[in-house]
């Protein structure tokens, strides 16, 4: 029994020895920061698989730099899959600028910038330095915002927008692109209602003056500081191209309704020579029932020799008389 006994303080004392090398450091170094952590606290940690040295070195920046934050919520942070250094840099950096952040929201910032690169210490730095934004995005291909003013002279404008994070808002709000978007609807409105370009380009800051005053940042992530007009270049001549293209339209519809009535006229004269070719038939058919009404008039004694011959006569006279006038007539 004294053998059994000592072998089992023997293991006892092995664990004791091999807890206390792993983790007396850490709790020693916890201890001396004034951010102290139980042994069994860290032991717990090992267990649910939470790094300890992670939690105890955030527990540590965090009440050096005078801000209140237990093991708890670290590890819940944690294992919901938030960045923990990046709450803990982003508590330190509003801290600083006095900047209202408590955790829970800085948590919830942190998850929500999850799988877009950016994370919570850069939506506090943001809103405590200004970042500008260029409208539109030169990632999406287009570097100017065109707009017509209602002299129909194009223009192309830049703009340069300065926004600060909204750290209220910056759950649920709406992003970069929609603050890019809306400024760039003002933009074209505001162009697009000028009585001619030379507005636009007598006073450029009354577009940035009429977008600001719009109320853009509503419901987004971000507060517009400013909107400033980078550069303003006069375009094409929307308004006379939009006509030259219409005037051609218009011919085109005047050449086809032309084109229209040509084939009508075609189709009339055509039916006409139709016509005459059946009257002349008819004339032919009524010429070839002389003859035989004449012989019909010589059966039955109506038509003498004489008679025919004088008839004849008169056709060779009026044949001759048509063969001269026919010579006569000049040449045209």
């Amino acid at each position: 029994m004294g053998i059994f006994l000592t072998i089992v303080l023997g293991i006892i004392a092995l664990v004791a020895f091999i807890i206390i090398s792993t983790f007396f450091g850490m709790w020693l170094r916890a201890r001396l920061s004034g951010a102290p952590v139980s042994i069994v606290t860290l032991i717990a940690m090992r267990l649910r698989g939470i790094p300890s040295s992670l939690i105890v070195n955030a527990r540590i920046t965090a009440v050096r730099a005078g801000i209140p934050v237990n093991t708890e919520q670290l590890e819940t942070h944690y294992l919901a899959g938030g960045n923990v250094d990046q709450v803990i840099r982003a508590l330190i950096a509003a801290d600083k600028a006095h900047i209202t952040l408590d955790f829970n929201r800085c948590c919830a910032i942190d998850l929500a910038t999850l799988g877009s690169g950016k994370t919570v210490f850069e939506a506090v730095r943001t809103s405590i330095n200004p970042k500008v934004i260029d409208c539109p995005d030169p990632v999406g291909g287009k570097t100017t915002i065109d707009a017509v003013a209602k002299d129909g002279i194009g223009l192309r404008a830049k703009a340069r927008v300065t926004v600060r994070t909204n750290l209220d808002r910056f759950v649920g709000g709406a992003t970069e692109e929609t603050i890019i978007a809306r400024v760039g609807e003002g933009i074209v409105t505001t162009i697009g209602s000028s009585t001619t370009y030379k507005d636009v380009l007598e006073n450029p800051d009354r577009i940035s003056k009429t977008v600001l005053a719009k109320g853009l940042d509503s419901g987004t992530a971000f507060e517009i500081v400013s909107i400033d007009i980078a550069d303003v270049d006069v375009g094409d001549n929307i308004g006379a191209k939009l006509q030259a293209e219409q005037a051609e339209a218009d011919k085109r519809v005047a050449q086809a309704k032309a084109e229209v009535r040509r084939a009508a006229a075609v189709a009339v004269e055509a039916e006409m020579r139709a016509r005459v070719e059946e009257m002349r038939a008819k004339v032919v058919e009524a010429e070839a029932q002389v003859p035989l009404a004449m012989a019909e008039a010589f059966r039955n004694g109506n038509l003498g020799v004489l008679d025919y011959m004088k008839m004849q006569n008169i056709t060779a006279d009026t044949s001759m008389r048509s063969a001269i006038a026919k010579e006569d007539r000049p040449v045209s």
